[in-house]
């Protein structure tokens, strides 16, 4: 397990555990470490750490969850000096490889950004519109430097957005912390919209799934919630299970634009691009992918959260949620005190 102390990394080793696997954990040791596990201490971008790691095996499989840190040339050295005590390799990816997101709907077919498998950390740029990303081509690389290694034994995930309990990027602790503050809140419009976040467990567990598995040839799975929720759903049990009195004001694109609401963070999960919420993820539900209700991942995180849940700090959770100040200007162009 590169990584393995936090959120899905943690949620991976966890459920490895409980199925009886014999799980090593390779990380700098930032994080705590996970009970249960065997812990190798080192940075996978020095090769003399990643031989001493190679020499503790072989295993069946390492799982990737860290390559987001990472630009490809990095990801390429552990999957080379991995690859002589590893028989698979099981990395996550995001859907923002393909060329196509957020604009248009997907599917594994779909084309993917191209950056080469040795790329720095330069390579890339991000789109006018948000659209391609940097990040994208990084993460591309990422899946081209495994295939170079690892070629048919390699499992690539592609999720969009994980919610659940430990999350650190702070999307959904964001929605539940103000649902509890209660009063008038904005929302995005329509309410009907769906939206396929996909519980952290459930990843964790296909994730498991596909270590396990050593039929077929190098396989990609696209991670999506198949249901869903809407917006309607998604904000009601928000204040449900935080006992809240809020009341959501629904704001149309066109008025939260006005007052240059930015999409994806001030208003978290919200998106007006007509493919971000239009990913086929039924190869991986064939492939045994289950998914909860999505009003059961918004209640654990809560009694998480309430529990006194704390993330690794990361930078990204700071970029989330709409000032106050500002909300109260959009509530009073819509009509609302």
């Amino acid at each position: 397990m590169m990584g393995g102390t936090w959120f899905l990394g943690r949620a991976i080793v966890d459920d490895a555990l409980r199925r009886g696997w014999v799980v090593t954990t390779f990380n700098r040791g930032r994080s705590g470490v996970v009970e249960g596990a065997d812990t190798v201490r080192g940075d996978r971008t020095n090769p003399d750490d990643l031989k001493r790691l190679a020499s503790q095996g072989p295993w069946d499989a390492v799982i990737d969850t860290s390559s987001s840190e990472f630009p490809p040339r990095d990801v390429l050295l552990a999957a080379d000096l991995l690859r002589p005590a590893a028989a698979r390799w099981v990395h996550v990816s995001t859907v923002s490889v393909y060329q196509g997101w957020p604009h248009h709907p997907l599917t594994e077919d779909s084309p993917l950004l191209e950056c080469p498998p040795d790329a720095d950390e330069s390579f890339g740029h991000t789109g006018a519109d948000g659209s391609p990303t940097k990040y994208g081509f990084q993460k591309a690389g990422g899946e081209a430097a495994v295939r170079t290694t690892f070629g048919d034994d390699v499992v690539f995930l592609r999720p969009g957005v994980i919610l659940g309990p430990g999350e650190y990027v702070g999307r959904l602790p964001w929605w539940l912390t103000r649902a509890q503050r209660g009063g008038s809140m904005v929302v995005p419009a329509p309410a009907t919209q769906m939206i396929q976040p996909v519980d952290v467990r459930d990843v964790a567990a296909f994730a498991v799934d596909q270590a396990a598995n050593t039929g077929g040839s190098s396989r990609a799975f696209n991670i999506a919630h198949p249901e869903g929720i809407s917006w309607a759903d998604f904000i009601t049990t928000c204040l449900a299970v935080t006992g809240s009195t809020g009341n959501p004001v629904w704001a149309e694109a066109v008025a939260l634009a006005a007052h240059g609401v930015k999409q994806w963070t001030e208003l978290p999960l919200w998106r007006t691009h007509s493919g971000v919420w239009s990913v086929d993820a039924s190869r991986a539900v064939a492939a045994g992918l289950r998914c909860r209700p999505l009003a059961d991942t918004i209640a654990d995180t809560w009694a998480w959260m309430q529990a006194d849940g704390r993330p690794v700090e990361h930078p990204r959770w700071a970029e989330h949620g709409v000032d106050p100040d500002k909300e109260a200007q959009i509530l009073a162009a819509l009509g609302c005190q």
